[in-house]
């Protein structure tokens, strides 16, 4: 016997495993961004703060990593733009956090911020010596 209860459940189910997986590529594109630009951006970032220390050099010994963590980052965020953009969203409930604006403004949010610092990262090489 199908009961009433059993079907919301499945809806919500359903309902949250999408937010989930938007979240976890979010999550995966921003950590991949923040890695692929730790040797490369943030030295450069310390150093027009005026922040400076021989500690910064040890930020460049991640530099032969970046390709790769960039590469996986990429995926991260092109999955996260697919869930987000792409995928239609099934109906929310009444007071569920799928209902709410804020649950996608976070989630576009951390997409585009974790884009663009991979996208630094990348072109890090065209734009940093105009700072030097």
């Amino acid at each position: 016997m199908s009961t009433p209860e059993a079907g919301i459940q499945t809806v919500q189910t359903t309902e949250d495993a999408g937010d989930r997986k938007r979240n976890i590529f979010a999550a995966g594109g921003v950590i991949g961004a923040i890695l692929a630009s730790a040797c490369c951006v943030v030295p450069l970032l310390f150093v027009m703060l005026g922040i400076s220390g021989a500690w910064i050099g040890n930020l460049t010994a991640l530099e032969p990593y970046k390709p790769y963590v960039a590469g996986i980052a990429l995926v991260f965020i092109a999955l996260g733009f697919r869930q987000v953009y792409f995928k239609p969203r099934p109906a929310c409930e009444e007071g569920t956090y799928c209902a709410k604006p804020q649950s996608a403004v976070i989630t576009k949010t951390a997409l585009w911020v974790a884009a663009a610092l991979v996208l630094l990262a990348l072109s890090i090489d065209w734009w940093a010596p105009l700072f030097y």
